[in-house]
C-alpha cells in the first residue's frame, strides 16, 4: 500500500485560517493521503474541494477535551456527515472512565457511532491522561460500542502517541479494530516505529515531511 494512505494529514488548531485548510487540501492531493483531518467548520469547505479526489474528510467531536454531552457530540456527528464528512475522530468522556462509569462512555461512543451511519468512527482515548489499565478498558469500551478504530492522543492534553501505547492498543483490540497513532509523529523516524508497533493511521500535521522522507525510501 501506497503509505501516505496511512496518513491522516491534519490542521486543527483554532486560529487555522481558510488559507491553511486550502494549503493542507491541496497538500494531501499531491501526496494522496487517506484523508485531511480538520476542525468542524471547515468541512463542508473541504468536502466541496475534495469532492472530485479519493481524499476522505475527517473532522473531530467533543474535541479537544471530550467532556460536552452525548447528545452534543451525536449533533456535532450528524452535522458533520451532512457536511460531508467520511471519518469521525471522537473524544471519549475521560472523566467518566477515571470514574469507573463505563455504561456512561461506552454509550457516549455508541452514540457517535449511531450517528455516524456506517462512516468510519476513530476514538480518541487521551492516553497520556490514563494509566495503562485505563487504556485498556477505553479500548474495550470502543469495541464494545462498535467503533472501528482507537486513537492514541488529540495533541493538546501535553503528550502524543508512544509505540508502547500503541501496542498496548493493539494488544488489546486485535485484528478486530485498527488503532491511530496521532500526536508528537513529526518525521519519518517516527512514522516507522508507529506503523511497527501496530498502527495503520497516522495523524500529523507533518505529514509532508514524512512523505519526503518516505521517497528515499524503497517501500514507498
Amino acid at each position: 500500500m501506497n503509505k501516505a494512505k496511512y496518513i491522516d494529514h491534519t490542521l486543527l488548531k483554532p486560529d487555522s485560517t481558510r488559507e491553511q485548510i486550502d494549503t493542507i487540501i491541496e497538500e494531501a492531493k499531491t501526496y494522496q493521503f487517506k484523508s485531511v483531518c480538520i476542525n468542524p467548520s471547515h468541512v463542508a469547505y473541504a468536502a466541496q474541494k475534495l469532492k472530485e479526489t479519493d481524499v476522505l474528510v475527517c473532522t473531530v467531536i467533543g474535541f479537544p477535551l471530550g467532556a460536552t454531552t452525548t447528545n452534543a457530540k451525536i449533533f456535532e456527528t450528524e452535522e458533520a456527515i451532512k457536511n460531508g464528512a467520511s471519518e469521525i475522530d471522537m473524544v471519549i468522556n475521560i472523566g467518566a472512565l477515571k470514574d469507573k462509569r463505563y455504561d456512561d462512555v461506552q454509550k457516549d461512543i455508541e452514540g457517535v457511532v449511531g450517528a455516524a451511519n456506517g462512516k468510519t468512527v476513530k476514538v480518541i482515548i487521551e492516553t497520556v491522561l490514563l494509566t495503562d489499565e485505563e487504556k485498556v478498558k477505553a479500548c474495550e469500551l470502543a469495541e464494545k460500542a462498535g467503533a472501528d478504530f482507537v486513537k492514541t492522543s488529540t495533541g493538546f492534553a501535553g503528550g502524543g502517541a508512544t509505540p508502547e501505547d500503541v501496542k498496548l492498543m493493539k494488544d488489546t483490540v486485535g485484528d478486530r479494530l485498527e488503532v491511530k497513532a496521532s500526536g508528537g509523529v513529526r518525521n519519518l523516524e517516527d512514522f516507522n516505529k508507529m506503523i511497527e508497533a501496530g498502527a495503520t493511521r497516522i495523524g500529523a500535521s507533518a505529514g509532508v515531511q514524512i512523505i519526503k522522507g518516505l521517497e528515499s525510501d524503497s517501500d514507498y
